[in-house]
């Protein structure tokens, strides 16, 4: 049974069954011919059920929040704002879709020897999304927007415990009119995923998710000659350099670290700040973060969640006591809350050294971690100095520290005196251990094509 787990009160709220060998099949082969069927639709006929997918979602806003909100703990007001950035991105596509992969001629043919030659995007098939829990909609709908309007079919492996989200998605694009298969949800578990991927009706895959499963997947369709795209974790800095404005740079730094419930891949998650202004920000940023309200996320004032698992909190909670062990200073937060359900207060550590695990790994919650850079080349050293680099964020009034950390921060994205966040303009994904391959934009819509060049005498 795949199971629904209210962690604000750890109670058991929905379970169903997993799907059978023989509904992954009929699932599959559908989705098979909606694949067949959507390269022949025109762009505008995509965007015609797009925009009318995105009504449905529209629609059920509030129903759709609640159901967020009780399977995996988000704050309701989180929730709301989810379901607007995937009907925007949703209405994004529909707009853009024609032009991001419209053909590319060449100026010039004779240099190429010939009358007209030009690259053209198609789309490759039916893509396997394998996602996770923390944004039980916007994950999947980043990817399956994009994928249906480039004329892909997609085929869901949402995490097992938000059945109730992947139920939704399952018939939400079909509910606006596009053919049934054209996107669905397979009920299987994690040692199902290789034996879906080895399909031959599988032409690539995208993950989000953990780095052991990146890994995993990415093996898996390398081993089968398919294209695969993985976005993995994040121990994203946020770098805090002398000329800061700092009292516009502590409340985007609680936000950053704690929207979500803490549970963001790029999330601000690393405090790197220049020692003429620590203490100033340490001291105001400890206070923000312990004045946060935590409680029942359904309420409106709630900043602060359960965390979504059982497991999710104690590994949290186990990362702590292992820095504190090790000499780290609680600033605030690192004891478990007395509660029903998986709630983690706000936790703020400082004197963090490389024996402790939070050094290198990590920390998928509200835990923050502040390091004192004796200057801009020490700030820069810790920033760069972890396997992960999805995203960052510096904060300087300085252009030339703005450009010089822009240019060498090793992530995918930098966030100049702003939070990391993602929109459907900007291309998303991360470098080194935080995976390959870019989400949304015009570069998130062409990793599921193939380019393919014409040339005509």
């Amino acid at each position: 049974m795949i199971r629904s787990i209210n962690p604000t009160t750890g109670q058991v709220d929905f379970e169903i069954a997993a799907h059978t060998p023989a509904e992954v099949e009929e699932r599959l082969q559908r989705a098979s011919e909606a694949a067949a069927w959507l390269r022949t639709l025109t762009f505008a006929e995509r965007a015609r059920l797009m925009n009318t997918s995105a009504d449905v979602l529209a629609s059920d806003r509030e129903d759709a929040a609640r159901m967020m909100t009780t399977e995996m703990g988000k704050p309701i007001t989180a929730a709301r704002a989810e379901v607007d950035k995937c009907v925007k991105t949703m209405r994004f596509y529909a707009a853009h879709a024609e032009r991001f992969l419209a053909d590319s001629p060449v100026d010039d043919p004779a240099t190429v020897g010939a009358t007209h030659a030009a690259t053209r995007w198609q789309p490759l098939g039916v893509v396997l999304a394998v996602m996770p829990w923390n944004y039980p909609l916007w994950q999947v709908i980043r990817f399956a927007a994009p994928a249906l309007m480039a004329g892909n079919a997609g085929v869901l492996k949402h995490a097992s415990n938000v059945p109730r989200s992947a139920l939704y998605l399952d018939t939400l694009f079909e509910r606006g009119g596009f053919r049934k298969g054209a996107f669905s949800t397979l009920l299987i578990g994690s040692a199902d995923v290789a034996a879906v991927i080895e399909d031959p009706r599988i032409a690539a895959v995208t993950l989000t998710g953990s780095e052991p499963a990146g890994r995993s997947v990415a093996s898996i369709a390398a081993a089968h000659v398919k294209k695969s795209v993985l976005e993995l974790g994040g121990s994203d800095p946020f770098v805090v350099l002398a000329s800061a404005d700092i009292d516009k740079a502590v409340p985007t730094a609680v936000l950053a670290r704690t929207l979500n419930n803490g549970q963001s891949c790029i999330a601000g998650k690393r405090f790197i700040v220049h020692d003429a202004v620590y203490d100033e920000f340490a001291d105001k940023f400890t206070r923000a973060i312990a004045a946060l309200k935590i409680g029942d996320p359904l309420e409106e004032s709630t900043e602060l969640g359960p965390l979504s698992t059982e497991r999710g909190r104690d590994e949290l909670a186990e990362l702590v006591d292992d820095a504190v062990q090790k000499g780290a200073q609680v600033l605030t937060g690192a004891e478990r809350i007395d509660r029903p359900g998986w709630y983690y207060p706000g936790t703020v550590l400082a004197g963090i050294t490389p024996e402790m695990r939070v050094y290198g790994e990590e920390a998928f919650g509200p835990v923050a971690t502040l390091y004192r850079a004796v200057d801009n080349d020490d700030a820069l050293r810790i920033a760069n100095g972890t396997e992960f680099g999805l995203s960052s964020a510096v904060w300087t009034e300085d252009p030339a520290e703005q450009e010089r950390f822009a240019t060498e921060l090793q992530a995918g994205a930098v966030f100049v005196n702003g939070m990391s966040a993602s929109y459907p303009e900007l291309p998303f994904g991360g470098v080194k251990h935080s995976g390959f391959g870019r989400e949304l934009s015009a570069s998130g819509i062409r990793e599921f094509c193939s380019l393919k060049t014409v040339w005509q005498r």
